[in-house]
């Protein structure tokens, strides 16, 4: 089972970790119960190992002027791998789409985007998306507001279940 492979104090450390990022070592250290040193060794190897990809800052879109958030759906009209990967690839360049996600079902990918205007992601809908090569629909959807934005993955989740399973 994933999650398996790491022991409670690295899944508590990636817990309080995934809550507040910029918290300093000792304080993590101090909230997993651990000392500092073994706790730095742990964060370490846990980013190493990949189960941490980064840290950034939660912006707030709307307060620096990008009052539009659509999803758009898209169909593609080859699913061949190289036109997916050549799709995924093109996502990554535009700077409005902020997340790139492929789905199974009636739609190949839904595409989070954000802009500062309706009139801006009109153009790159016109201009960029629905002209990109392959595509063969693209359905959007505005978003109205925001009811739950949580990051990574519940980890109390992840608790119950190793505890199932042992």
């Amino acid at each position: 089972m994933p999650g398996t492979k790491l022991d409670p104090i690295d899944r508590k450390i990636l817990a309080e970790l995934q809550g507040d990022g910029r918290m300093t070592n000792v304080e993590l250290a101090r909230r997993v119960q651990i000392s500092a040193p073994p706790c730095l060794r742990r964060v370490r190897t846990l980013e190493e190992q990949g189960y941490i990809k980064g840290y950034h800052a939660k912006v707030d879109s709307r307060a620096l002027g990008f009052e539009v958030q659509v999803f758009a759906m898209v169909g593609l009209q080859s699913q061949a791998e190289a036109d997916l990967k050549a799709f995924e690839e093109r996502c990554r360049e535009w700077p409005l789409v902020r997340e790139c996600h492929m789905l199974n079902g009636e739609v190949d990918f839904i595409l989070k985007c954000v802009a500062p205007d309706l009139s801006t992601f009109q153009t790159f809908l016109t201009e960029e998306l629905t002209a990109a090569k392959n595509v063969g629909s693209v359905k959007t959807s505005l978003v109205i507001r925001n009811a739950k934005e949580a990051p990574g993955v519940p980890f109390d989740v992840l608790e119950q279940r190793l505890e199932k399973s042992a």
